[in-house]
């Protein structure tokens, strides 16, 4: 949607088949679920990979143009290669180009993160200011996308003339209604991290204090603080200047490392959940009567359940994360399972 009105803030006049190559080149960083074939592991470790950086993005541009080169060749066979604007293959490049660059700054605003320097630096960055789905800026984009077809056909029932370009400034509005979404929770976002760094917490000593977003609202945030020897979570109302605990039930101690978290941590799973996870906590939870272990990564970033369901207990042995992951490991500190969730890798 974001490729879409791109192109009809002003390229799609430019050069033709701006909408069509743009709103393909704004989904096309997304074409690494393909590893996904390779088991869950293989598509967690390639997720946000390399069609997620800036090295990646002049390829996949010029692919995307060859593609829709190729689509005008073909219509042009057919006789029907005419176009409302004219063909120009330099401005259609860079109007990929720019929605490439719209996919990695959207996915740089919530808190899941990209790394768009990679190879040449692995740092995770994300600015963990807006939800994974932000319903409001959905329905923002797509009223640009379908006023302008809906007002199009009361014109048409009216007989008035039809522009050859529509919908230029219903884009226009949506971008900038966008990047003032942006910065109102980038804004609460600053102040939410400010509350969380002034409240007591009985004194203990904070050496993290992350806030994660959720949606719709603003003015609301999960908060993780870490200490010494414990995770505290908070819920946070930066509109009445307040940050909330749920009584001890929020409160996560780090567990102690045992050898079968050492092994486990060393699994390909382990390798890349900890190469990604910015606030991972592992954790054996269980071990059979066969002497299976179990071992739980989770990353706080995304434990929303704590503020989302009843108390949960200090322990947290039974409860299924969000993006969390186990491994097994046996007696022989062999690695006998790797799971994603509730996905087996085989």
């Amino acid at each position: 949607m974001t490729g879409a009105v791109l192109a009809r803030a002003g390229i799609n006049r430019k050069a033709a088949y701006a909408t069509l190559a743009m709103t393909l080149a704004a989904e096309a960083p997304d074409m690494d679920v393909f590893w996904g074939v390779g088991g869950p592991v293989a598509q967690f470790e390639h997720h946000r990979g390399m069609t997620h950086t800036f090295l990646g993005l002049p390829f996949e541009a010029a692919i995307l143009v060859g593609l829709v080169w190729g689509i005008h060749r073909w219509r042009v066979s057919r006789g029907k290669g005419e176009t409302k604007a004219p063909v120009r293959w330099g401005v259609l490049y860079l109007g990929c180009l720019l929605a490439l660059l719209s996919h990695i700054l959207l996915d740089w605003t919530n808190n899941y993160g990209v790394r768009p320097f990679f190879p040449f630096n692995p740092r995770w960055y994300a600015g963990s200011f807006v939800f994974i789905f932000e319903p409001v800026l959905f329905g923002v984009l797509l009223l640009a996308l379908v006023g302008p077809w809906f007002f199009g056909l009361i014109g048409n029932e009216v007989g008035e003339r039809k522009p050859k370009f529509r919908g230029q400034g219903w884009a226009i509005f949506a971008l900038l209604a966008m990047v003032s979404l942006w910065s109102w929770r980038w804004i609460e976002h600053d102040n939410a991290v400010v509350l969380v760094q002034r409240e007591y917490f009985d004194g203990v000593q904070k050496l993290r204090v992350f806030c994660s977003p959720y949606p719709t609202d603003p003015y609301r945030w999960h908060a993780v603080v870490e200490t010494p020897d414990h995770f505290q979570m908070a819920a946070v109302d930066t509109r009445r200047g307040l940050v909330t605990t749920a009584g001890g039930t929020d409160v996560i101690y780090k567990p102690e490392t045992t050898l079968a978290t050492l092994v486990a941590k060393r699994s390909w799973l382990g390798r890349v959940y900890l190469d990604w996870s910015s606030w991972p906590v592992v954790e054996q939870t269980w071990i059979d009567p066969d002497g299976v272990a179990t071992v739980r990564f989770e990353d706080l970033r995304f434990d929303y359940a704590t503020f989302l369901t009843a108390g949960r207990g200090q322990s947290s042995a039974g409860r299924q994360p969000v993006l969390g992951a186990t491994v097994e490991v046996d007696q022989e500190r062999r690695v006998v399972e790797m799971k994603l969730g509730t996905k087996v890798q085989r």
